[in-house]
C-alpha cells in the first residue's frame, strides 16, 4: 500500500475538535503521518495526487463494553420492568438457546460491527464464543472473562482453573491484537474476595480488566443493606441468600481495588457526584452505555456530572439483550439528543478516542502521528457541525484505509489468575481473613 492523502470538507480526528477543510496523511503501513488543515499539510507533501472527500473523514469507532456472546438475545428479553425482571428473563431465555444459533447471531453481529466501522471492542464475555468470529474480521481490543458467584469457596475454584477454561476453549489464542483478562462481573454478584483476586491480579499482569458498577439502584440496596429486589431474586432464582458486605457501594470497590486506573468501570448510572469525585480522583476508565440503561431501566446515566466531576467517559453498546444494534455512534446520538449542551464532537470523542484508551490502546480512536486507527468517511454536505452530520447520517460508513492490527503472537494470555496458585478456596492476595460460613452457606 503506497503513501496515501485525503483532502476532506471535514477531519475529526477523535481526540480534537472538527477541522474544516482538512487532510490525512497515511503510510504504506497504515499509520498517520500528518493530520490538518489542508492548506497546512498538503504543500509538505508532494507526490501522490490528494484524493478529495466530500464529507467527513474520521477514526474508526471503539465499543468500548459490549457483550457479543449475547447477540441470539435481540429483540427476545423486555427491558423497562428493571434489572432484576430483565436479567431473570435473560437467563431463562439463555438457557433456550441453541449452541448453533448462538453462533450464527455473533457471526452477524461481528460482521455488523466491521461494517459499522467499529475496529475494536471491550467484549465481556462468559464462554469466549466471540473470540474466533472478532479476529476474523480483524477486530481488536480486550476480552474480559468474566467471574461470577457469591458461594466462596466455589468462585475461587473458578478463579483458580480459568488458564485451564481458556486452553479448553481457545486453544490458540488469535495473537496480541485482542488482549485478554479474566474479570469480575459485579459486587453485587461476585463475592469480594474472589473480586479482590482478579483486581490484584490483572494489576499485577499490567492490563486492564472491566467491573460493571453502580448500574441501577438496586444494586447498591443489595450491597448496602442486603436488601431489596436483588436479594428476593437469589432466593428465588437459587434458593440462597448471600450476605453482602453491607458496606457503602464505592467503599467496597475501593477495598477489592476497584477503584484504580487499571479496572475499566461501567454503567455509573446510578452513582452519585461524591463518588464521580472518587472514581476521577482514582484516574479509572468510565463507559457508559446510555441506551442499555434506557432500555432496562428508562434512565439516561448522569454525563453533565461525569463531565463535571473531570471524567471522560468512553461509550459502549452493552449487549443485544438490551439494545437494538451493536453500533457505538447511536450511543453518542441518543446522548446529543438528550444532552444538547454537550459539544457533538465531544461525543464522537467517546466513540473513538475515549474508548481507546479505556481500553489501553493509544494506536486506536484518533487521526494523530503514528497512530494506525483505521480511516473512514461518511459522505455528504455539512454546512454546519460535521460531528451533527456523522452522529444524524444514515449513509455506508466507507473505509478508506483499513485498520492494520497490532501484530505478535499471544501463547499464554491468560497468565496464571494468581501469582502462586493457592488451594482453592484459599483467602485472595491482599484479602482480610475469611469468616467461617454460616450453617446456611455450608448446605448451600
Amino acid at each position: 500500500m503506497a503513501v496515501r492523502i485525503f483532502h476532506a470538507d471535514h477531519v475529526l480526528p477523535g481526540d480534537a475538535p472538527p477541522i474544516a477543510d482538512g487532510a490525512v496523511v497515511v503510510d504504506a503501513e497504515g499509520a498517520i503521518v500528518e493530520v490538518g488543515a489542508a492548506a497546512e499539510v498538503l504543500p509538505r507533501h508532494a507526490g501522490p495526487a490528494p484524493e478529495r472527500v466530500r464529507g467527513v473523514v474520521f477514526p474508526g469507532l471503539v465499543n468500548a463494553h459490549t457483550h457479543v456472546e449475547l447477540s441470539s438475545m435481540r429483540g427476545k428479553v423486555p427491558g423497562g420492568h428493571g434489572f432484576v425482571p430483565w436479567v431473570d428473563r435473560l437467563v431463562t431465555t439463555r438457557s433456550e438457546c441453541s449452541p448453533d444459533e448462538d453462533a450464527e447471531e455473533i457471526e452477524r453481529a461481528v460482521d455488523a460491527l466491521a461494517m459499522s466501522a467499529t475496529v475494536a471492542v471491550g467484549d465481556v464475555t462468559n464462554s469466549l464464543a466471540a473470540v474466533a468470529a472478532l479476529a476474523r474480521r480483524g477486530i481488536g481490543g480486550s476480552v474480559f472473562h468474566e467471574v461470577l458467584g457469591m458461594d466462596r469457596a466455589v468462585v475461587l475454584r473458578r478463579v483458580d482453573g480459568l488458564r485451564a477454561e481458556l486452553a479448553e476453549r481457545v486453544p490458540t489464542w488469535p495473537g496480541a491484537d485482542l488482549a485478554y483478562a479474566p474479570a469480575p462481573h459485579t459486587l453485587f454478584t461476585l463475592h469480594h474476595d474472589a473480586a479482590r483476586a482478579l483486581l490484584e491480579s490483572a494489576e499485577r499482569r499490567g492490563v486492564r480488566t472491566s467491573l460493571h458498577l453502580a448500574e441501577h439502584a438496586a444494586e447498591r440496596r443489595a450491597v448496602e443493606h442486603g436488601e431489596g429486589p436483588v436479594p428476593e431474586w437469589f432466593a428465588t432464582r437459587f434458593k440462597q441468600r448471600p450476605e453482602w458486605p453491607k458496606r457503602p457501594l464505592f467503599d467496597l470497590a475501593a477495598e477489592v481495588g476497584a477503584l484504580r486506573p487499571h479496572v475499566i468501570l461501567v454503567h455509573l448510572a446510578d452513582a452519585r457526584a461524591d463518588e464521580l469525585a472518587r472514581v476521577a480522583a482514582a484516574g479509572a476508565p468510565v463507559v457508559l452505555c446510555p441506551r442499555s440503561n434506557l432500555y432496562i431501566e428508562g434512565r439516561l446515566p448522569p454525563l453533565l456530572a461525569v463531565r463535571a466531576a473531570g471524567i471522560e467517559p468512553a461509550l459502549g453498546t452493552d449487549s443485544l439483550a438490551s439494545n437494538t444494534s451493536l453500533d457505538v455512534l447511536a450511543e453518542a446520538r441518543a446522548l446529543a439528543d438528550r444532552f444538547p449542551s454537550v459539544p457533538k464532537w465531544e461525543l464522537v470523542k467517546m466513540a473513538t478516542w475515549n474508548g481507546a484508551r479505556a481500553l489501553g490502546r493509544e494506536d486506536l480512536g484518533r487521526l494523530a502521528r503514528g497512530a494506525r486507527p483505521g480511516v473512514f468517511c461518511v459522505e455528504g454536505a455539512a454546512p454546519g457541525d460535521p460531528a451533527a452530520l456523522l452522529l444524524a447520517s444514515r449513509a455506508p460508513r466507507r473505509v478508506l484505509v483499513a485498520r492494520v492490527p497490532r501484530t505478535g503472537a499471544s501463547a499464554d494470555p491468560a497468565g496464571s489468575a494468581w501469582d502462586d496458585p493457592p488451594p482453592a478456596g484459599a483467602r485472595a492476595p491482599g484479602a482480610p481473613p475469611a469468616r467461617a460460613p454460616s450453617a446456611k452457606e455450608e448446605s448451600s
